[in-house]
């Protein structure tokens, strides 16, 4: 289209507002030379996942920054993640060609999520669907080996070779609750290359996740007794989080949507309650988050904003609610 522009390696650093900090009038952006652009703006759409969204609305003054302390302010809360839990089957003459695969081929169950089964006695909610995925398994990044396999060395090699093409396993994914003490804020003492405070993530496991792994792990390890590998491992979130191995890139929550502006950034409409002309698109906008993935969710609520803004903002500019 003759009006659009894309303009890469655009790194945008702030939301500049007026005077009475109501409306947005341009960005900040730093170019792929380093060199300072302000670029005027009737309308900005942040667009730059779970934690940049909430780092660009705090940099930006953007929004009342949350205080776990006293339970008030918006932006930062309702920070949530997910619960995995895995079960490892290893079989000494089975081949599951574990080298084929591509994007989501697999087959999941949802007998275990969200109100689909009993919970009295369980001390949770929610859930999780079990999964089995062939992705494509990669010999660097794929190397499961059973209980018992020396850490490194000759024995360790020998494990992997063994059973690279042996063994496979079975996916709890979880969903996981927000809470007062999970939140994102802006760092006190990191800061990047352009000397701005990095986003930084207070998290952990709350013995409720720990025990809807447990039990939803323990329904995989069942199905995978069944089957009847040689071994098996079994994983379940026990223990405080850990953001080095690998889980997810589900994360969720920092510009909540909601009805009151109490307690969320953004309306409905994704639409910030405080500086009407900025729309917040994304994960962001989940108060927690369920067992399955929000991708689709996200998608469906680009598509939502985008009408609205289209249909409804662009005709009468304000507040949509």
């Amino acid at each position: 289209h003759d009006n659009f522009e894309l303009r890469t390696h655009a790194n945008v650093i702030k939301v500049n507002l007026d005077s009475e900090k109501k409306r947005a009038v341009s960005v900040t952006y730093m170019d792929a030379r380093g060199r300072e652009v302000e670029q005027p703006a009737e309308l900005v759409i942040l667009t730059s996942y779970v934690f940049n969204n909430t780092r660009l609305m705090l940099l930006s003054g953007i929004g009342k920054p949350y205080d776990p302390v006293s339970n008030q302010g918006v932006v930062g809360r309702n920070y949530a993640y997910v619960v995995t839990g895995k079960v490892s089957l290893f079989f000494e003459d089975k081949a599951f060609n574990q080298f084929m695969g591509a994007g989501a081929i697999g087959i999941s169950i949802d007998e275990f999520n969200g109100d689909n089964f009993d919970h009295a006695g369980l001390g949770f909610i929610g859930g999780a669907f079990l999964t089995v995925l062939s992705r494509g398994a990669t010999p660097i990044r794929f190397h499961p080996v059973p209980p018992g396999t020396p850490r490194w060395g000759s024995g360790w090699k020998k494990a992997v070779a063994q059973y690279y093409n042996s063994s496979f396993q079975i996916d709890a994914y979880g969903g996981c609750q927000s809470y007062r003490t999970h939140y994102l804020d802006l760092d006190p003492t990191y800061r990047d290359a352009l000397g701005l405070p990095l986003i930084r993530m207070t998290f952990d496991w709350h013995e409720h996740e720990q025990k809807m792994s447990l039990y939803t792990t323990n329904k995989a390890a069942e199905i995978a007794k069944a089957i009847g590998p040689s071994k098996m491992n079994v994983n379940s979130v026990t223990d405080k989080y850990s953001i080095v191995p690998y889980q997810s890139t589900h994360n969720t929550g920092g510009a909540a949507m909601g009805a009151d502006p109490a307690t969320s950034a953004v309306n409905k409409y994704l639409q910030s309650w405080d500086v009407p002309n900025v729309f917040v698109i994304g994960a962001s906008a989940f108060p927690q988050n369920g067992a399955s993935p929000p991708t689709c969710t996200v998608g469906a609520l680009a598509c939502w904003a985008a009408d609205s803004i289209k249909d409804h903002y662009l005709k009468r500019p304000g507040a949509l609610v």
